[in-house]
């Protein structure tokens, strides 16, 4: 999901500074993956305490949904629409631009806030349709993801998925980040983000016809799933309205038990209409999201049923009492407690997986240097192995008390409060309406900065603000993992 954008000189300073450091410039970007970091447990409120009890960040926060141009596309394209387009204005939806679409920033039953928490202690319901789901297949998709992706993605079982990311040959700089999924032998499903559909295409083209020059027309099978919607059902009740859905007509009841789904699995299942009869086409239900709670991902086919994702979606919000419509000011923040990158804020070409401290997508299996194969791997694999070679790394701060650090802010070393250094930069921040309003950021330090209790600060409305590095997520990941 790309975060928001302010169109202004601001951006553009930010930007300078971002280069002057090497570090990330604000873009619009789009969704990310869905990664457990580390966690520290949090108190979970009742929603009625929750909300009152963040009355102060209800204040912040509606500043930041107001400003609603922070989420903009800076193109004068026509802006598409997703399928659900038609429901999100009949529930209230203020429709923003973003990645080139349409979209509803949040809803009239609900505020920023409100939708977050709802989120943290029910479930919410996302279109994420947005963004771009491809089909790989043929003898050649293991081949063509292990040079394009630093993941062990021969080492995944069917119906398993993991985040990855796309690599810039060379560099090894991280031209996307993806969630890949293996469908069978040699057929993989992925997601890539909505604000890098151009760059992505074109990456992708290139490689896909430089190993078919090699290897034949027929090694590789590629396709861009357009007539499929994409939405996200994410919340601690989210199995629960699930599940009353899943048609177990001429399905095994193992199968259609989501308490056997854990994450990072999928399944196809039919869902049960309310007349009685099942979709006419099984849904891809994949157990990940991009809010530390346990969630599903569902791809919906329309070839021949275009009214398909609104019967689902209604479906899923039949009960207001468990789920809701959530939109993209509540994702990015809950995405940002949970510790996950935006790309084109948090993430870019500009970084490494080891730089933005996900060097754990790189595969076991893929760190020889001699057998490496994987655009990047001499940079990439010489950063894992000495990591003091990085020269910026990413980390959480957590800000005192006032105004927040925003995409941006200016990260100085306090060491010498008579000569503060210029260190690093903010990718993402916000008062957190899970921890009451405390401030916290996403950025970039340099090398030797980045450790957890290292004291630095922001500059924050021309005011020094005193940041702690700490570690990430903020939120204890609630992801539904096999028993131990």
């Amino acid at each position: 999901m790309s975060s928001v954008r302010i169109l202004t000189r601001g951006v553009d300073l930010a930007a300078a500074r971002a280069a002057t450091l090497n570090l990330p410039r604000a873009s619009i970007g789009s969704t990310v993956l869905r990664r457990e970091l580390s966690s520290a447990a949090i108190v979970r409120p009742t929603v009625r305490q929750s909300l009152k009890a963040n009355a102060p960040v209800a204040a912040v926060a509606s500043r930041a949904v107001n400003q609603a141009v922070r989420y903009a596309s800076n193109s004068s394209e026509p802006l598409s629409k997703t399928q659900l387009y038609d429901l999100h204005v009949e529930h209230g939806a203020k429709m923003v631009p973003f990645a080139g679409f349409d979209m509803p920033l949040q809803y009239a039953d609900l505020s920023h806030v409100e939708s977050h928490m709802w989120t943290r202690e029910k479930a919410s319901l996302f279109d994420v349709s947005h963004m771009v789901q491809h089909q790989l297949s043929g003898p050649g998709a293991i081949d063509l993801l292990k040079k394009v992706t630093p993941s062990s993605v021969d080492k995944l079982a069917p119906n398993t998925s993991t985040l990855s990311c796309l690599l810039e040959e060379g560099t090894g700089g991280m031209v996307d980040d993806c969630v890949i999924t293996r469908r069978s032998e040699d057929s993989f499903y992925f997601v890539t983000n909505a604000g890098r559909r151009t760059e992505d295409l074109a990456f992708l083209t290139a490689e896909i016809e430089a190993y078919r020059s090699k290897h034949g027309a027929d090694s590789l099978k590629w396709e861009i799933l357009g007539d499929r919607a994409l939405v996200a059902l994410q919340g601690p009740l989210a199995a629960s309205v699930l599940q009353p859905l899943i048609n177990t007509a001429n399905t095994p009841a193992s199968e259609t038990d989501l308490s056997t789904l854990y994450f990072g699995n999928c399944r196809e299942l039919y869902l049960t209409l309310p007349d009685g009869s099942a979709t006419p086409h099984p849904l891809l239900i994949s157990r990940t999201g991009y809010t530390g709670e346990d969630g599903f991902e569902i791809s919906i086919p329309t070839s021949g049923a275009e009214s398909l994702p609104r019967q689902v979606t209604e479906l899923l919000l039949a009960d207001s009492s468990k789920s809701r419509l959530a939109g993209l000011a509540a994702r990015d923040s809950l995405r940002l407690e949970a510790g996950m990158c935006l790309y084109g804020h948090d993430i870019s070409t500009s970084q490494t997986p080891p730089a933005a401290a996900l060097g754990w997508v790189v595969g076991r299996d893929r760190r020889d240097p001699a057998t490496a194969t994987f655009n990047g791997a001499s940079v990439i694999l010489s950063q894992l192995a000495s990591p003091k070679t990085i020269s910026q790394r990413r980390v959480g701060l957590s800000v005192e008390k006032g105004p927040p650090a925003r995409e941006g802010a200016v990260v100085v070393d306090i060491s010498d409060p008579a000569n503060l250094v210029e260190v690093g930069v903010v990718t993402s921040g916000l008062p957190s309406p899970s921890l009451g309003g405390a401030n916290i950021a996403m950025g970039y330090v340099k090398q030797g900065l980045h450790k957890k209790g290292t004291e630095l600060a922001v500059k924050v409305r021309n005011k020094v603000r005193k940041a702690t590095v700490v570690g990430m997520p903020w939120i204890e990941s609630k992801f539904h993992r096999p028993p131990q």
